[in-house]
C-alpha cells in the first residue's frame, strides 16, 4: 500500500471564535486519505481546551496573519502545507486527499486552491475566485493568483521563495507570494469542484484594512515589479481606490498607508522577469491591476 501524502495543517487563531474554531478543528481532524499533522498557532492567545491531535504554539503577542502562518509552517510536519482560517470548515472528509492528489501528478505544482462557499448561501466574495469570470465559482485549471484563506502549498515551493511576507501583517500577502511563485516557474491550480465552507465576510471589517491595503500594495510593487510597471501598478490602484471609496476619512487613512508604503522598507526587492509579466498578462492578470 503506498504511503499517504503528509499534510501539515496550520490554523491561526486569536481565540475569539471558539464555536467556529471547534467546528474547523473537528472537520479537519475527520479528514481521510492523508497523513495529517495539525498545529494551531495562538496569535496573542494561549490555546487551551483543544482536541487530541492538535499541537499548539503560543505567541504572546499578535504578530499578524502572514507571520503567524510562517510560524506554523516551521512547526508543522508535512510535504504539503494546508493554511486554514479558524472560521472555515470542511464539508466532506476527502477535501485534503483530493487537493493533495494534484501534487503527485506534476512536481511543478506549488499551490492548489479549493472553492470557497459561504455555508449560508451568501454570494462568494470576488477575491476568493482566481478567475476573471467568477460565475458558478469560475473554471478550474491553472491560475496565477490564489485565495490565501484556505489553500494548500507544496512545502518545497513555499520555502524556496521565502514563505509569506511576514512583515505585511495583513493584506496582499497572497499576491506577493503568488508573484514570487510564478516568477520561479511554479504552477498554481484551482479546483472549484473541491468545496470548503467559509463565511463571506468583508475585509473592511478589520480596523487596519485601509491602511494595510494601501501600504502593502506599494510593498508588493516595490518587492516584485520591474520599473515602470511598479509605478503604473500603484497609480492604477490609487485611481481605483479614489473612485470606489467615497468616505473622506477612510480615504485619508488609505493615503496615509500609501505614503507609509512609499517611505518604508518593503523588504528584499526581486523584480519579476518580463517573461513572468507576460505570463500574468496572458492569464488575464496583467501586473498593473
Amino acid at each position: 500500500m503506498p504511503a499517504l501524502t503528509t499534510v501539515g495543517a496550520v490554523v491561526l487563531s486569536m481565540g475569539d471564535r471558539p464555536t467556529e474554531l471547534a467546528k474547523a478543528l473537528d472537520t479537519l481532524l475527520a479528514q481521510e486519505g492523508v497523513d495529517l499533522d495539525v498545529v494551531l498557532v495562538g496569535n496573542g492567545w494561549e490555546p487551551r481546551g483543544l482536541p487530541d491531535g492538535v499541537r499548539t504554539v503560543h505567541l504572546p503577542e499578535n504578530v499578524g496573519i502572514p507571520e503567524g502562518r510562517n510560524v506554523g509552517a516551521r512547526e508543522v510536519r508535512g510535504e504539503i502545507l494546508f493554511f486554514y482560517d479558524d472560521d472555515a470548515f470542511l464539508p466532506t472528509t476527502d477535501v485534503l486527499a483530493r487537493l493533495a492528489a494534484e501534487y503527485a501528478l506534476d512536481d511543478r505544482v506549488a499551490v492548489v486552491q479549493p472553492r470557497g462557499c459561504d455555508p449560508d448561501g451568501r454570494p462568494t466574495p470576488r477575491r476568493w475566485v482566481p478567475r476573471l469570470r467568477a460565475e458558478q465559482g469560475g473554471a478550474g485549471g491553472e491560475v496565477v493568483v490564489f485565495w490565501e484563506g484556505v489553500c494548500t502549498i507544496r512545502r518545497a515551493a513555499f520555502e524556496s521563495v521565502g514563505g509569506w511576507p511576514g512583515h505585511f501583517w495583513y493584506g496582499h500577502e497572497g499576491i506577493d507570494l503568488a508573484f514570487r511563485l510564478v516568477d520561479a516557474g511554479w504552477r498554481l491550480l484551482y479546483r472549484p469542484d473541491v468545496v470548503v465552507n467559509h463565511p463571506a465576510t468583508q475585509p473592511t471589517r478589520h480596523a487596519v484594512y485601509y491602511r494595510m491595503n494601501a501600504r502593502n500594495r506599494v510593498w508588493v510593487a516595490k518587492r516584485n515589479l520591474p520599473h515602470p510597471v511598479a509605478e503604473v501598478y500603484v497609480g492604477v490602484w490609487s485611481a481605483i481606490t479614489v473612485a470606489r471609496v467615497r468616505d473622506r476619512e477612510k480615504l485619508g487613512v488609505w493615503f496615509h498607508g500609501l505614503r507609509e508604503g512609499v517611505r518604508t522598507d518593503a523588504g528584499p526587492r526581486r523584480p519579476m522577469s518580463w517573461r513572468t509579466a507576460w505570463r500574468l498578462t496572458r492569464a488575464g492578470r496583467p501586473p498593473v491591476v
